[in-house]
């Protein structure tokens, strides 16, 4: 759990870019990025440093070598040493700055020549922002103090950071709410045999939250090896088309103690995705974009819902990546779930007849407060190619354990605990009424209504009949009030005029 030390320094950090002229809250949390990234590639060498000095050892691929790198970009030799956070943080201002911005940087982006990490990977087109050196130095200082070897403080300092990337409201990246997506985790709970993918996966929230769950629950099966390799390299996949969201998601893994995922710069409903019965756990918040050209999408996604709609595609593009037993959680917008369009009807139809659906958790307006007040629900269901949805179970979500305001404040009300346990025990929800807050639907119902799957039309609304007087006798009333104003009217006169 971050301290509220820990989140002072975070903050003054945040307010030392504004000062210094980046407002960006996107392009402060790369840039912060960049720095972090920085110092844990020293922090840990150190440590191997210390490790191998008390079993007098030699240190094993070294990030930070004896003798020299050769910077490609000022083609000359600088010494690794004057590279690590360790020495330049020392530094006077100006010739920090100089050795941050014209050197380190320049390490970082060529390091390993993109094997050392997916963080490096992704480094190619970054670019240092930070223009001033007095800012940098205050920055440097508030990081300092930072423990990069202790993942669990980092990765809470990470998320607070994009909590604050999300409350500044200004980079038009829809983050999904961190409680959000451990509901869904929770829900889908992941294991170890699962391989995962969010294929528009932003900071990779998804990603890490079921990284976060399998190292909870499966904390003594990951010191074996066949697990642990697994876990490091095999299980979490994730893409997006915006670099800048694949370093910061990169970092957000490695800061949760994964080093190695497989993420990748993809259009994942282009042609370019060639992923097919691959997975076995989808968990993913796709963008609401609107249209998207045919031409662009691949075809595959199309003979399954001929749309341009890009929140039918994806719904599309998870029936093909997941294995055959494969399930999926996604957010999808409220329109997905009643839409008359033939695109929004095919889909619906294709997780009802051909797979098993199994949830509609229809969620409250402000989720996405403060940026959005976009309505949306969950969906969850199995790829079976043979059908199976029996009964669909509804839940109307009106919590979240926050106000539905802009300002999202904690409050008392939350329906997320419930939400959880009751799709855990669906047997309990057999003889749930259709006036409570959730209830199942017999399949052959939803095809009676269309494939609709709002939940407003299977629930029942129980409205209290109200008795009103008659006309005559309200009539009646209002002259006899009118009677006793006049009557005091005229003993006030009486008394005082």
């Amino acid at each position: 759990m971050i301290t509220g030390e820990i989140k002072n320094r975070i903050d003054s950090i945040w307010d030392t870019f504004w000062t210094g002229g980046i407002t960006n809250s996107i392009t402060i949390l790369e840039q912060m990025t960049y720095l972090f990234f920085m110092k844990m590639l020293d922090d840990a060498q150190r440590t191997k440093e210390a490790n191998a000095n008390a079993w007098g050892t030699a240190i094993k691929d070294p990030t930070f070598k004896d003798g020299m790198w050769h910077n490609p970009e000022t083609d000359k030799d600088v010494p690794y040493e004057q590279l690590r956070w360790s020495v330049f943080r020392n530094l006077e201002a100006e010739a920090m700055y100089r050795t941050i911005s014209k050197d380190v940087f320049v390490f970082i982006k060529n390091l390993g020549e993109g094997k050392e990490s997916a963080y490096s990977r992704f480094m190619a087109n970054a670019t240092f922002l930070i223009q001033s050196p007095r800012t940098l130095t205050k920055i440097v200082e508030g990081i300092n103090a930072l423990d990069m070897n202790n993942r669990d403080t980092m990765g809470d300092v990470y998320e607070y950071v994009l909590g604050k990337m999300a409350a500044s409201g200004n980079n038009g990246q829809f983050r999904t709410p961190r409680h959000i997506i451990r509901m869904m985790v929770e829900l889908m709970q992941p294991t170890l045999k699962d391989t995962i993918c969010d294929p528009a996966m932003g900071s990779a929230g998804f990603i890490v939250e079921s990284a976060k769950y399998i190292q909870q629950h499966y904390k003594s099966e990951l010191l074996k090896k066949e697990h642990s390799e697994h876990y490091k390299s095999g299980m979490l996949h994730g893409f997006d088309t915006d670099a800048t969201m694949l370093r910061i998601g990169a970092m957000n893994l490695m800061l949760h103690g994964v080093d190695n995922p497989d993420i990748a710069y993809r259009d994942s409903l282009s042609t370019d995705n060639t992923d097919e019965n691959k997975y076995t756990l989808c968990l993913a918040n796709p963008p609401f974009t609107g249209s998207l050209d045919n031409e662009a999408v691949s075809k595959s996604l199309l003979a399954i819902t001929k749309t341009k709609k890009t929140e039918l595609l994806f719904l599309a593009l998870f029936v093909r990546m997941l294995q055959t037993g494969g399930r999926c959680a996604s957010i999808v917008p409220d329109g997905v779930l009643f839409g008359n369009s033939t695109g929004h009807k095919s889909i619906r139809k294709e997780l009802i007849d051909n797979h098993r659906l199994e949830a509609v958790i229809s969620m409250p307006s402000g989720v996405f407060q403060p940026y959005s007040g976009v309505s949306t629900a969950i969906l969850i269901f199995t790829k079976t190619n043979a059908g199976g949805t029996d009964k669909v179970w509804f839940y109307d979500m009106k919590a979240d354990g926050y106000s539905l305001d802009q300002k999202r404040n904690e409050v008392a009300e939350n329906d997320i605990p419930d939400v959880v346990a009751r799709f855990h025990n669906l047997e309990g929800e057999a003889d749930r009424t259709r006036k409570e807050q959730s209830f199942l639907v017999p399949v052959e119902e939803i095809r009676e209504k269309g494939y609709d799957l709002s939940m407003n039309k299977y629930k029942e609304v129980e409205r209290e009949v109200v008795t009103y007087d008659a006309p005559e006798v309200i009539m009646e009333r209002i002259v006899n009030l009118e009677t006793q104003i006049n009557d005091a009217l005229n003993e006030f006169r009486a008394k005082f005029m």
